[in-house]
């Protein structure tokens, strides 16, 4: 009788965690990375505290968004910089992001936010509006924006002689185009609370970002403009709402530290956005001349709201 011989088992099969060394990550910045650059990474104490937290946020911010997100900025009144933040948060959420993102001006009369960006509202939100019809592809979109580094703009009506207000059905319509072509849609919801595109502006968000100021006054409008969302009927946004405090106005009678507690409890999460020399000329924004600091608080900024991208998908 003859007898087979046993199978033998497989050999295991070598993958990359088998061969290869294992890498020793490079310290992005300061005397960490010189000393890794220097003994070619044999010594390398690793990322420092600050640079986990900043690879933390971006981790948030690049989040996966399978469809698209309207993040209205706001504010009951004017004064705070509420158009900057708008600008800001566009900037790094396209920076940082592999989608595209349009930031969209939605002030009915005369907004900035293209002259903060780019310099260019020759082409508007009304061009738009006009030809919406014929408006198929992102070819034809492209048309009507302008570009920001990788964010793209969409200008106001900037003739205040016009006579055509932006209303809400209008702001609607854009946005739902919008929504087609774009993953993150900002909009800069313009000053007040009670002008048409508004009611259209609230009616579509998907989350808010509510624009104070660490004063009296500045604490005040965010505040009121909580409660306002609360007693017209978005008290899911006001609980979800992100406060920025704008810090170009300060005082150190004023305790900052209570007006961050209140909001805190009032908020999903509560953000500081310290002066800045850049910001404060009221130009064009340059994202290379911004102070760390400003940038950090954009950053944590742009991880908030990203945090909630997989809360209401569109």
């Amino acid at each position: 009788m003859t007898s087979r011989p046993l199978p033998q088992a497989a050999a295991p099969v070598l993958d990359e965690a088998d061969v290869l060394r294992p890498r020793v990550e490079r310290p992005g910045t300061g005397w960490r990375r010189a000393l890794h650059d220097l003994t070619g990474g044999r010594l390398s104490p690793g990322p420092g505290e600050a640079e986990l937290h900043r690879a933390a946020l971006l981790a948030r911010i690049r989040g996966p968004l399978p469809g698209s997100h309207r993040v209205a900025v706001m504010s009951v009144k004017g004064g705070v910089g509420k158009t900057t933040v708008a600008a800001c948060l566009g900037l790094t959420l396209a920076e940082h992001r592999g989608d595209r993102a349009v930031v969209l001006d939605a002030n009915p009369d005369a907004g900035t936010l293209a002259d903060r960006l780019t310099g260019d509202p020759r082409v508007t939100v009304r061009d738009l509006l006009d030809d919406l019809d014929g408006v198929t592809t992102w070819t034809d979109v492209s048309r009507y924006t302008s570009l920001a580094g990788r964010l793209q703009v969409l200008s106001s009506e900037q003739d205040p002689a016009s006579g055509e207000a932006f209303r809400r059905d209008e702001y609607e319509r854009v946005c739902d185009l919008l929504g087609r072509y774009f993953n993150v849609i900002v909009t800069d919801s313009g000053t007040g609370l009670v002008h048409s595109a508004m009611e259209g502006t609230l009616a579509r968000a998907d989350s808010v970002v509510v624009v104070g100021a660490p004063t009296v006054d500045g604490a005040g409008r965010a505040g009121r403009t909580l409660d306002w969302l609360t007693a017209h009927g978005h008290q899911a946004l006001a609980r979800d709402a992100v406060v920025v405090l704008s810090c170009d106005r300060q005082s150190a009678e004023v305790d900052t530290g209570r007006i961050v507690e209140h909001f805190a409890g009032r908020a999903r999460g509560v953000v500081q956005v310290p002066h800045d020399p850049h910001l404060a000329t009221g130009g064009r924004i340059d994202p290379a001349r911004l102070r760390p600091a400003t940038a950090a608080a954009f950053l944590e900024l742009g991880a908030l709201v990203a945090d909630a991208f997989d809360a209401r998908v569109r």
